[in-house]
């Protein structure tokens, strides 16, 4: 799993590339939370997942653990572009119920 981070007009931009699942969650979310901690003051977050080939539970609860992050900072968190697969998923789950799609 590759992340790669940007932050343009207060919005932390976060670029998801590979598999979520039980092997990879783990140093996705170190890294992850690491970018937001060093991000200066956001606004909002967008979580992109066009690049996210696999996804299971497991980034189902990669996905809430940062949105419990973000929303103790006070930033709102969005999916961005999530294949079918992946979108087929969260839905199901109700996950749009809690981070919306942008």
């Amino acid at each position: 799993m590759k992340i790669l981070t940007t932050v343009q007009n207060g919005i932390l931009h976060i670029l998801l590339d590979g598999e979520i699942d039980e092997y990879s969650a783990a140093t996705a979310r170190h890294q992850t939370d690491r970018k937001i901690d060093e991000c200066p003051p956001c606004d909002k977050a967008y979580i992109d997942l066009a690049n996210v080939t696999f996804m299971d539970s497991t980034g189902i609860g990669f996905l809430i653990g940062r949105y419990k992050k973000l929303q103790r900072l006070g930033i709102k968190l969005y999916v961005v572009n999530p294949n079918p697969a992946a979108d087929k998923i969260l839905s199901l789950a109700g996950i749009y119920t809690l981070i919306p799609k942008a």
